[in-house]
């Protein structure tokens, strides 16, 4: 899509300084930017970039000047650009049509403006939404519910009875509603224990490649709206994600556990069942969060066993002397002889 600079920034809030006039087709950094791309620029530490670029056009913060250029002046000049980049680039269709491939249940109800991708397979009383795409080789099980304008890439696996709202993206190798990872030990063997929830995913969910999303024990899993997960996250059985929860690579996510809203975890995070993370809190990368722990609303932890950051760091530091505490322990022994 192209647009005015004018008319961009009065989809996005923002204030024009400069030529309105200016047509934008993409987005780009500054140092691949044609005339026609839109860049941005957060503070002052990057005007020279941005000054030096080919882009006409710049989202800087109100208080930021460039010379010579169009500016879009926004509060969050990161989110203003953000929003430029879904209106101003087209993405990539995942599949047209429905490829006469594809295997569609007789009982399925594929909205007129779907498209089913090639070798795709759509099985009995799934329902998928309008404007929605389903990649090649995709697999919708019996029973499940695909709202409108998804994106479900190739190679992605939804079990029986997972249901997906509104504007939900699902990349290639994802699994979503396989069975949790529960047994009863009795009898000298391992009982497995049922499976038998749901998964429901909330509207504006993003879910990365090779994701997995376990379907509910006794009760379901629930994705709230607004999550985002990364690539290689795993989320056990039962547990509950609240809105605009944020989780990042190879973290896994261990039955029944509770995140609020706007809870942030870093990458390789661990986190054990029974655990709850509450509104706001922050998980910092590697950190582990042993079974049962309550991570409190706002608090941000590191570490393993997790533990509020100024204590970890302090702890960090410690453990960074102990060779040259150590030394000067055997110095001591030395000077007054070992017991």
């Amino acid at each position: 899509m192209r647009y005015k600079a004018k008319d961009l920034a009065a989809l996005l809030g923002a204030e024009v300084a400069g030529d309105g006039e200016a047509e934008l087709g993409g987005v780009a950094a500054p140092e691949r930017a044609s005339s026609g791309d839109l860049i941005f620029a957060d503070s002052a530490r990057h005007a020279a970039r941005a000054a030096a670029s080919r882009a006409r056009c710049v989202v800087v913060p109100p208080d930021l000047e460039l010379a010579g250029k169009t500016l879009l002046r926004a509060r969050e000049p990161k989110v203003a650009f953000a929003r430029a980049g879904q209106l101003l680039l087209e993405r990539p269709p995942i599949a047209s049509g429905v490829h006469p491939t594809a295997v569609v249940a007789p009982l399925a109800k594929v909205a007129p403006s779907a498209a089913i991708g090639a070798y795709a397979v759509i099985g009995e009383d799934a329902s998928i939404g309008e404007h929605t795409q389903v990649g090649a080789h995709s697999v919708v099980g019996t029973g499940c519910w695909i709202g409108d304008h998804c994106r479900i890439h190739p190679r992605v696996t939804l079990y029986p009875s997972v249901r997906l709202g509104n504007r939900v993206e699902v990349h290639s190798g994802a699994v979503l509603g396989a069975d949790g990872f529960g047994y009863a030990y009795g009898e000298g063997r391992h009982w497995k224990f049922p499976q038998a929830g749901i998964v429901e995913i909330g509207d504006d969910v993003e879910i990365g490649a090779n994701s997995t999303v376990d379907r509910g024990s006794l009760d379901d899993t629930r994705i709230a709206e607004g999550v985002k997960l990364d690539n290689l996250v795993h989320i056990g059985h039962n547990v509950q994600i609240g809105a605009h929860t944020v989780i990042a690579a190879q973290t896994g996510v261990s039955g029944s556990s509770v995140l609020g809203h706007h809870v942030t975890v870093g990458g390789q995070v661990g986190i054990a069942d029974h655990c709850r993370l509450e509104d706001h809190s922050v998980a910092g990368a590697q950190a582990g969060i042993p079974t049962g722990k309550t991570i409190w609303a706002g608090q941000v932890v590191w570490g393993t066993p997790a533990r509020p950051l100024d204590r970890f760091k302090e702890q960090y530091a410690w453990q960074a002397r102990l060779p040259d505490l150590a030394a000067r322990i055997k110095a001591l022994e030395g000077r007054v002889g070992k017991p």
